[in-house]
């Protein structure tokens, strides 16, 4: 049973994953652009992660999160693996920025997470 500890955890964890992705993101922003049509990578990720932490942040707050049905709905939809930008990003990095795929899974587990304790409740 996930309980909302785990979810602070991680939370917590992920925010620090972050700030260690700052060299990276640098680098990613001149190598990985967004067109007029579709956002970049970063723009993308950073859709994602307000997101879920905001979810994330909601039941750290101990209030519960607004909604319930809505946020999984919407959870089930921020699937981070589906949004193209990202999904390219991972596939073509493979062998580098690996602190930035680590955050990239850290971040769609806490997404599941959130989802399997929504559900629960």
């Amino acid at each position: 049973m996930i309980n909302n500890d785990i979810i602070v955890q991680l939370l917590a964890q992920l925010n620090v994953e972050y700030q260690k992705t700052k060299s990276e993101r640098k680098e990613i922003a001149h190598s990985y652009l967004g067109t007029e049509e579709k956002f970049s990578f970063l723009e993308e990720l950073e859709l994602v992660t307000v997101s879920i932490r905001g979810y994330a942040s909601q039941i750290e707050a101990g209030a519960g999160v607004e909604n319930r049905e809505e946020a999984i709905a919407n959870l089930h939809q921020l699937r981070v693996f589906d949004r193209s930008a990202i999904a390219e990003f991972y596939a073509e990095t493979r062998s580098g920025y690996l602190q930035m795929r680590a955050y990239i899974r850290m971040l769609d587990y806490l997404r599941l997470l959130i989802l399997e304790y929504l559900q629960m409740e």
